[in-house]
């Protein structure tokens, strides 16, 4: 098969991969070692470091073959569907060819398992050695790692990639031993807690070898099974805490060619994968549980209609207005249209001077949004503005797609 016809393949075979950023990584480049490449500078694609570069991934499988026959995956062993498989040289050249022609400024390698894990997992940490050492390739990698593969090819990946990630495919155990039984939760979470320990031990020590610099990251997918929006960032906190990841990433499960009977022959709304994420953010940076976001009176799913933020205000409209003068950062992070950055602006202004209704214009906060829910020192809201008028004022509408959702 040619090159680009097995490029054509693998690339679209890694679409449903959503966990490529490269946020965490260090900055590096290739000045001063005779090789190529750098982590720096604007890209292509979308997958941002933390200062807001957007870093360009080559992002590929190495193979779609599969010994693995996982209901959702469009790879499975079982799936119809046309195979390639690249050699780890036409990889490393791929990249570097990629790279030459700015077209990319990093590589997000994944796979199907061929032959078993630790050959599979063998091949990519190949791919990653060959670019560090015989190309000195300076650029970000990201590797996908199989977590029954051997501690040893784990710890390697880690050596030279700067992030690793091990999908829990399902949120919950019971969905993956349904829809994927040849995968075992128990040695996804031991590999995870392997690169846990890794990735600690490598900052607690200054000379310790590299390892994983930028962390590691997951992947679940959303509407393949019953499991709740509760049930997912239930999962996710757990995996947070437990394994200190970078990132968890959802994916609206979609329908593929010769399905099993076990999935929906629909897919989940889009918003729904969207909501999910707005909730993941505000457990990590906004003080938030999985309590207050996805309660049980609710049946365990978010709100559509309106962000989890401005849910849990019209649940809890007893606690506003909020007082933009005295509150404290917590209770400022839970007003609907105020983010971090505008909190952390309010209490820098305020400690030199009351802050008044024409300010909130001034940081460019959605005024409409947060009006509602604040007051200030000249202007409070409406006392009779109840939970269903805010709900009908502060609702975008949605149009339906084509199958009604």
């Amino acid at each position: 098969m040619e090159l680009s016809a097995k490029l054509a393949i693998l690339a679209d075979a890694a679409k449903y991969d959503a966990s490529c950023s490269s946020s965490g990584g260090n900055r590096r480049d290739s000045r001063g070692t005779g090789g190529i490449g750098s982590n720096e500078g604007m890209g292509i694609c979308h997958a941002y470091a933390p200062d807001g570069r957007c870093i360009s991934l080559l992002k590929i499988l190495l193979t779609n073959f599969c010994i693995f026959d996982c209901a959702y995956c469009i790879n499975r062993r079982s799936s119809n569907v046309q195979r390639a498989r690249f050699t780890v040289e036409e990889v490393v050249q791929l990249t570097l060819d990629f790279y030459r022609r700015n077209y990319i400024e990093g590589l997000f390698l994944s796979s199907g398992i061929i032959q078993s894990s630790d050959y599979t997992m063998e091949m990519l940490v190949r791919v990653a050695r060959s670019l560090r050492q015989e190309h000195k390739f300076g650029g970000y990698i990201h590797l996908k790692t199989i977590p029954d593969a051997s501690p040893e090819l784990l710890g390697a990946a880690a050596r030279w990639a700067d992030r690793l990630s091990i999908n829990v495919e399902m949120p919950t155990e019971g969905g993956l031993k349904s829809l994927a039984p040849e995968k075992n939760l128990r040695d996804i979470r031991q590999a995870m807690g392997r690169l846990r320990l890794g990735i600690d031990e490598s900052k607690a020590e200054k000379k310790a070898p590299r390892f994983a610099p930028a962390g590691q990251s997951t992947q679940m997918i959303v509407g393949a099974d019953a499991s709740t929006d509760r049930d997912v960032l239930t999962s996710s906190t757990n995996l947070y805490a437990n394994y200190r990841l970078k990132r968890v990433y959802y994916s609206a499960f979609s329908p593929i060619p010769d399905a099993s009977k076990a999935l929906p022959l629909r897919p989940p709304p889009l918003v729904r994968e969207h909501r999910l994420y707005q909730a993941d953010w505000l457990m990590r940076f906004y003080g938030f549980n999985v309590e207050e976001i996805a309660p049980p009176e609710d049946n365990g799913m978010l709100d559509l209609d309106v962000d989890p933020k401005m849910a849990w205000a019209l649940r809890h409209r007893s606690q506003f207005p909020v007082n933009l003068n005295t509150a404290p950062r917590e209770m400022l992070l839970r007003v609907p249209g105020l983010g971090v950055r505008t909190v952390d602006k309010l209490l820098a202004m305020r400690a030199h001077r009351r802050i008044r209704y024409q300010d909130l214009a001034k940081l460019r906060v959605a005024v409409g949004k947060v009006a509602p829910f604040v007051e200030t020192l000249d202007y409070r809201p409406r006392t009779d503005s109840e939970s269903g008028a805010l709900r009908a004022q502060l609702t975008t509408p949605r149009q339906a797609d084509l199958f009604g959702h």
